[in-house]
């Protein structure tokens, strides 16, 4: 992105804050961002005959006969319901489910426009993990697949494995294992560019949540050492010393990482760290300059906290990291997890598959950083940009044949099948929304708004 560099500080800050005032009037213009329309043809009133009653009868008797049939005669393939308690939103917390919705409804255009999937945005005032599994249950007959969001820990953890258990089609969370998948992605590329190894670098995870810590589990299963990775919460770094992590999800990482015995706060951990992913508290100024400063040469920064990094990159960078990720898309190497689940749903809802693995990201994981390193990686490239969409049906399929690897597919595929299905579907939304905006029927944002972020492409 060159016209960064020619742009000052304090216009970078401008720029980068310009998001709250144009979001508020764009919201407010469209009342929302999603409807619902039919995927059938009506070209006759005589039609509704078979769309609804008498018609429709014969295909609920051969369900009712055989309920697999509801993925032949119903679009449940292909319906994910984006579940919210509004526990743990974005950077804003616990701001309840009706403050959520604008996330959940953002998250269903997403899952449509970059992997054509039909999500249903459903925030819940079930408060308790019990509650939550019991409200999943009751709607599992309706869709393919739940994607779990922005729930707080640690009910996000609870919530997660009992509703894989307990359900007969994917359950994920996003904030776990998407975003898990993404960093995964992006730091075997960084890691190539500086030419350290995965099972070598020392990494500091700052932040333990639901996304460092399932980010935790993708990088030792696919090669970390327990024993070189260092994380860090709001009071220190994890290790035996830490007698209140006991009994908490906190308590194996306390005994099994840390091979230094570090004691201190997130600078004592960063001193000669390879990497650092941050998913902490929105900035700027959570993470200093001097704490960048001590990590090991050619050091890699994700700082991914949300609306705004922990440290701007440019400090980051001015600090002495190699390679700098945010999870902006106004900033070079955009780490989101909007690369990974539309990809990844597309994938598994493609061949029905009953559970999403953490190999399966780790296999989305592996086919992002490859059609980034196919491009040419750099500094300042190291993971697919979210415009680079012919790098979704690619993912889909990677996810897809991991399914039908580890025997959770109720369909078999090839990947070139499941790369052409996932790619004409993909296609296909983007150009019915396109056709939408040109004849009308969706109003063009205001130019008086969209011409500050525009303007500067």
């Amino acid at each position: 992105m060159p016209e960064e560099k020619k742009l000052t500080k304090e216009e970078l800050i401008k720029k980068a804050m310009i998001w709250k005032e144009i979001a508020t009037k764009l919201h407010s213009f469209y009342r929302g961002k999603l409807m619902v329309m039919p995927k059938c043809a009506i070209e006759s009133y005589q039609d509704f005959a078979w769309v609804y009653t008498p018609g429709v009868a014969e295909p609920c008797r051969k369900i009712n006969k055989n309920v697999e049939d509801i993925w032949t005669y119903t679009n449940r393939w292909n319906y994910v319901a984006v579940v919210s308690d509004g526990s743990r939103v974005l950077g804003l917390g616990d701001i309840g489910p009706e403050a959520g919705l604008p996330v959940m409804e953002g998250k269903a255009v997403l899952f449509k426009y970059l992997g054509g999937v039909d999500a249903f945005p459903l925030v819940t005032r079930a408060s308790k993990t019990e509650d939550m599994i019991q409200f999943l249950k009751w709607i599992e007959p309706n869709f393919g697949a739940i994607n779990l969001e922005d729930i707080a820990k640690p009910r996000c953890f609870d919530i997660l494995e009992k509703a894989r258990q307990e359900l007969d089609i994917c359950v994920w969370h996003d904030d776990q294992q998407g975003t898990a998948a993404v960093i995964y992605g992006g730091l075997k590329n960084a890691l190539k560019i500086v030419n350290k190894k995965l099972s070598e670098a020392k990494i500091v995870l700052n932040g333990f949540g639901s996304a460092n810590k399932k980010v935790a589990d993708i990088l030792l299963l696919a090669g970390a050492k327990a024993e070189h990775l260092y994380i860090v919460d709001s009071r220190g770094v994890l290790g035996p010393h830490r007698e209140d992590v006991k009994g908490t999800y906190k308590e194996w990482w306390a005994n099994h990482t840390n091979a230094e015995h570090i004691t201190g706060m997130l600078k004592d951990a960063l001193k000669g760290a390879d990497v650092l992913i941050s998913m902490s508290k929105p900035g700027p100024g959570v993470i200093k300059k001097e704490d960048i400063q001590v990590m090991n040469t050619d050091s890699i920064v994700f700082v991914a906290a949300n609306p705004i990094p922990e440290i701007w990159p440019w400090e980051a960078k001015e600090a002495g990291a190699k390679i700098v990720a945010t999870g902006r898309s106004d900033f070079p190497n955009q780490i989101n997890n909007s690369l990974g689940f539309p990809a990844i749903f597309r994938g598994v809802l493609d061949v029905m598959s009953k559970t999403v693995t953490d190999e399966m990201c780790i296999a989305a994981g592996d086919a992002l950083a490859k059609f980034a390193e196919e491009k040419g990686i750099h500094e300042e490239y190291i993971i697919p940009r979210m415009d680079e969409t012919e790098v979704f049906p690619y993912e889909a399929a990677a996810a897809a044949m991991q399914s039908v690897k580890q025997g959770v597919a109720r369909i078999k595929t090839t990947w070139e099948e499941e790369y052409n299905r996932a790619k004409q579907i993909i296609e296909e939304s983007q150009m019915m929304l396109n056709q939408l905006i040109k004849h009308g029927l969706i109003k063009h944002a205001p130019e008086d708004v969209v011409k500050v972020y525009r303007s500067k492409k």
